[in-house]
């Protein structure tokens, strides 16, 4: 009998390996019980959550559960109360919010106990940098999802069924707001037939509880608008945005307002009118108040000059704190240079204690091998938004300093570069899926564990399914063959990479060739230097790093003591953070006691080994998974192994030009010489250009 019982089992979980569908992310269909359904009131957003209640009920058979909207200070306007018999929320898209948390705990085996859940942000946005030509800048899973061409804006059943699956898979997880365009925003965006189209989108978006945002151009007024100016002091500027955001809040009446890349990397901005980014951002703020709306505007500015990179943020925007208006948010990427894969955190958290900053964190992965490596960016980000700004004492980490528990401020917000295109998978790799997951995860609460998020992803996405949990036997091998490695390689893939790429603060020294692949010898004539791999990392015959102290560029002031004290000193600088903030010599003993050379050459050979050990953890998995989705994540495992090699080999047969000191013996030798690897990357740029 027992055996019988084990061939179904198996037969069972056989069907399901063959009808898997990546397209359907985390929220895969399951075998469901009957639940019964109790609601007072009416409205798109409470269907759509009696409707995922009733396809995706896992719980008691026959339950009967309650929706209510109530009035409790203890709730946030997203927030909700759990209890066995229902979910009470302040608002329908709470209530939207408390569905998926009941669906999502049955399903992963989290506990239902009358608990009240609050997101840690008011705001939990996704940036798309999507191209109205359909392109998507830093993308790596095909075309976009909301664009197709300035001359194809008409909206098709398919368009929208697209947009209902994005926006039930962004509710799912808490996110509430979207940017639909690139940062480096086309002016046309603003046009009354791509207004039309977005308000399409908003249509879509609106039930699941998803606001609409648009980037604009600074240089609209002059470039759509006919005037001779866009300077945000002429009343005719004024009023040409004021009547732009009346016609917008025409079509969309829930507009969410505008994020704004101004003055950076070539982009317009006040600036080029002598005005400060205060004067720029206030002036389109003024023209969305009446109507509740936000400006984004981004930090991310850095001048062609002498001044070290690092510092150039906080030093144009600390002197203007306090003289945005309370609609102005001040979006403030994660790290002080450009989505490394691992950076201190910019010094700009914290510091600006009179205006709101949020955070902007990169979910696709532009510098960590894109959509071919396997990362799982919770841990870094996990370790972002617990860092310690001590700007008001113990306890001021970056998540508290930005999500309004320390400092009085209207918003609070977090922003991830989406990683979403038109493949099949959505991300371009099945694990990129983690990230979008992620991100929503912890933008909702940023005290959650990457682990747990881990967890309940790998339950969610590759669970077994349509298994009589009572007769299974199957469960507890999944738990212990597939899930417990599975997970620890996803918790330990984010590090792996860091030391097969730029271990212990190195950064920046990626190839021309989109920044993929290495290249610390990447210096053309006549590039500026800021651009260039050998401006970071400072190589040289004495060793290497970048020095940040006061005998260098003095970026570590900008940080508060105490960290900028610990930071300054070589003794107590995080090994993790060592180059980024100092030059240090190549016989440097570290505190295991191994030279900095020596310990560059373990962190790199260490980095290729992780990688190997990810490849043998995804081939024992083969039986758990459906044979598409094991085949696609094997192949990408194969060519992140030989990534991982090109850039062990790569960077220590370059910077052992500069130390003049062998790779430890115990080491695995270099696959490549040098010559062949400057070959390889003057051959991609070339198929580049």
């Amino acid at each position: 009998m027992k055996t019988t019982k084990l061939i179904l089992i198996l037969i069972l979980f056989s069907t399901s390996l063959f009808a898997e569908n990546d397209s359907e992310l985390w929220l895969r269909k399951k075998a469901t019980t009957q639940v019964n359904i109790q609601c007072s009131k009416s409205s798109p957003t409470i269907d759509i959550a009696i409707n995922e209640l009733k396809n995706s009920w896992q719980g008691e058979d026959g339950a009967n559960i309650e929706l209510k909207i109530i009035k409790d200070k203890q709730l946030k306007a997203d927030g909700f109360r759990l209890s066995r018999t229902g979910i009470q929320a302040k608002t329908d898209a709470g209530l939207l919010y408390g569905v998926f948390e009941i669906l999502r705990r049955q399903q992963t085996g989290g506990s239902i106990t009358g608990d009240i859940v609050n997101p840690s942000y008011d705001l939990r946005l996704l940036n798309h940098w999507d191209n109205l030509n359909g392109s998507v800048e830093r993308g790596y899973a095909g075309r976009s999802i909301f664009w197709r061409g300035i001359d194809s804006l008409e909206v098709t059943s398919g368009d929208l069924n697209l947009w209902k699956e994005y926006a039930r898979a962004n509710a799912s997880v808490g996110i509430n707001a979207t940017v639909l365009n690139n940062v480096n925003a086309s002016p046309s965006v603003l046009t009354t037939p791509v207004l039309e189209r977005a308000k399409a989108v908003a249509d879509v978006l609106r039930p699941y509880g998803i606001k609409t945002y648009l980037a604009v151009n600074f240089a609209s007024p002059e470039v759509i608008g006919g005037l001779e100016t866009a300077d945000p002091f002429d009343p005719a500027v004024k009023a040409w945005w004021k009547e732009k955001v009346k016609e917008i809040y025409t079509l969309i009446p829930d507009f969410g307002g505008f994020l704004v890349k101004a003055n950076s990397e070539g982009q317009p901005g006040p600036q080029n009118f002598g005005r400060n980014h205060a004067d720029g951002a206030n002036m389109m703020a003024e023209a969305l108040e009446p109507y509740n709306g936000i400006v984004m505007w981004r930090a991310f500015v850095y001048d062609p000059s002498d001044e070290d990179r690092a510092k150039q943020a906080y030093n144009e925007f600390m002197p203007l704190d306090g003289q945005f208006h309370d609609n102005v948010i001040i979006q403030v990427k994660n790290g002080p240079i450009d989505f490394q894969p691992r950076e201190p955190f910019s010094p700009l958290f914290g510091a600006m204690k009179k205006t709101t900053v949020m955070p902007e964190l990169q979910v696709t992965m532009e510098y960590l091998g894109q959509s071919v490596h396997l990362v799982f960016l919770a841990t870094m980000w996990e370790e972002f938004l617990k860092s310690e700004t001590w700007q008001e004492g113990a306890g001021s980490t970056v998540a508290r300093c930005t999500d309004g528990s320390i400092f009085n401020q209207k918003y609070s917000a977090i922003a991830g570069v989406a990683n979403i295109g038109l493949d099949a998978n959505w991300c371009g790799h099945d694990f990129a899926q983690a990230n979008w997951y992620a991100f929503g995860r912890q933008a909702w609460d940023h005290s959650i564990s990457s682990a747990q998020i881990a967890d309940e992803w790998l339950k969610l996405t590759f669970g077994p399914q349509n298994i009589d949990k009572e007769t299974s036997s199957y469960d507890l091998e999944w738990n212990l063959s597939f899930l417990q490695p599975v997970k620890q390689m996803m918790l330990n893939s984010h590090e792996a990479t860091v030391n097969y790429m730029m271990p212990l603060g190195l950064h920046h020294i990626f190839s021309a060739h989109a920044h993929y692949g290495p290249g610390p010898w990447w210096a053309p004539r006549g590039m500026r230097a800021d651009w260039t791999p050998p401006y970071y990392h400072q190589a040289d015959s004495l060793g290497i790093g970048f020095d940040r102290t006061a005998s260098g560029s003095d970026a570590i002031s900008q940080y508060h003591e105490p960290l900028a004290g610990q930071l300054a000193d070589l003794n107590t600088c995080p090994e993790v953070y060592l180059l980024w903030f100092h030059h240090v010599s190549w016989d440097h003993k570290m505190k295991n006691n191994r030279t900095l050379w020596n310990e560059l050459c373990y962190r790199y050979d260490e980095g290729v080994k992780q990688v190997r050990e990810f490849q043998q953890v995804w081939d024992k998995a083969e039986r758990f998974v459906d044979a598409e989705r094991f085949a696609a994540v094997q192949h990408k495992l194969t060519e992140q192994g030989m990534n991982a090699q090109e850039w062990k080999d790569a960077c220590l047969l370059y910077f052992q030009q500069f130390s003049k000191q062998p790779i430890p013996y115990e080491l695995e030798r270099p696959l490549f010489n040098l010559d062949e690897l400057l070959e390889r990357d003057r051959q991609r740029v070339r198929r580049s250009r």
